[in-house]
């Protein structure tokens, strides 16, 4: 069975996103590649802060981030995204729609749904869901192994990464700096594709 091992810098960008609009639906796609039996998360982009359907600036921005993806010799292996109340973990249908596309894509896709309720106590904020076989359907990933702990499919590449993501937004704001699609429509200028004003060094641990 296929694993995912998510990246720090992934990780801290999926954070810093629902950081900058913690009242907004947010959501994005996850860049990597399969090594072997992993799925190596390496990056993400963020895409909408106002999103309720599959838009065609959703559309457009999907296309960009593929493209980006190719540059980097990386694909689409995923899709991630918060909701508006920090108790709604469900993946939203029009996340599902984007989910699916990319699966169409790439076999072994994956969607988190960030959990607002542990942002800020240092777990994964992140809830896996995955496709049901010969379906279109995506249903939360229900293992023995909770997600991210030991013995699980999902792995987190560095294990203080939810903790070091609370101390950058806390102490150091890296998430002002943070842009999506949506940000880049109206200021060109913002960098939403690699987000390098609030890349920040690789962790020892």
């Amino acid at each position: 069975m296929v694993s995912y091992s998510l990246s720090e810098n992934a990780y801290l960008k999926i954070f810093f996103h629902a950081a900058k609009h913690p009242h907004l639906p947010v959501n994005g796609v996850l860049l990597g590649r399969r090594a072997s039996d992993v799925v190596v998360i390496e990056d993400v982009i963020p895409l909408l802060h106002h999103w309720t359907s599959l838009s065609p600036m959703m559309e457009i921005g999907l296309d960009l981030a593929k493209g980006y993806a190719e540059t980097q010799e990386m694909t689409l292996v995923g899709y991630y995204q918060a909701s508006e109340r920090l108790d709604d973990t469900a993946l939203a249908p029009v996340g599902e729609r984007v989910a699916q596309k990319i699966r169409d894509q790439f076999n072994d896709a994956v969607a988190f749904v960030i959990d607002g309720d542990k942002l800020g106590t240092g777990d994964p904020a992140l809830l896996p869901y995955l496709p049901q076989p010969s379906t279109s359907f995506w249903r939360p990933c229900i293992a023995q192994s909770p997600a991210f702990t030991t013995g699980s499919i999902f792995l987190l590449a560095k294990a203080d990464s939810p903790s070091r993501a609370i101390t950058l937004v806390r102490d150091h704001n890296l998430h002002e700096k943070f842009g999506d699609f949506d940000d880049h429509l109206e200021d060109v200028t913002i960098d939403w594709l690699r987000n390098n004003a609030c890349r920040v060094e690789s962790s020892e641990t």
